[in-house]
């Protein structure tokens, strides 16, 4: 009976833990980088409001708000988006390092969905910039 109590809280330790770091967006929320490329050389991005929440604005058209897990670049970005339709298309990215270290994602898709913005998408790097986007000719601010 000792044996099954400990398992029990073990498993539920796991579980909460698992609970506190999954992702705060859905597989529907990731956006694909050969999609949003492609429609950057369409010129079907008029819609689309693409943001870097990393060191820097790689991606053409994209807007630099700078690291959001510093605190003054999260505010720039609520500042940034607090005229913008909630039903916009947003797409944001950082591309530093893989997805399940990256600081910076996370509070930014954490505000778009605090600001109730309905239509917010993670361009999908899982490795880094360079892997996902530079690497594959992808269209840069150049």
């Amino acid at each position: 009976m000792k044996y099954l109590f400990i398992m029990v809280c073990f498993v539920c330790s796991i579980f909460s833990q698992a609970q506190q770091t999954q992702d705060p967006w859905k597989d529907s929320q990731l956006m694909d980088p050969a999609l949003l490329a492609s429609r950057i050389v369409q010129h079907k991005t008029k819609d689309v409001l693409i943001i870097s929440v990393g060191p820097e604005a790689i991606i053409k058209g994209s807007v630099d708000i700078g690291p959001t897990h510093e605190p003054e670049n999260l505010e720039k970005l609520r500042n940034y988006l607090k005229d913008i339709p909630k039903n916009k298309e947003i797409v944001i990215y950082c591309g530093c390092c893989p997805f399940v270290k990256c600081p910076n994602i996370r509070p930014a898709f954490n505000l778009l969905m605090e600001m109730g913005f309905k239509n917010a998408k993670l361009l999908n790097l899982p490795k880094n910039i360079k892997t996902d986007w530079l690497d594959k000719d992808y269209p840069t601010n150049d």
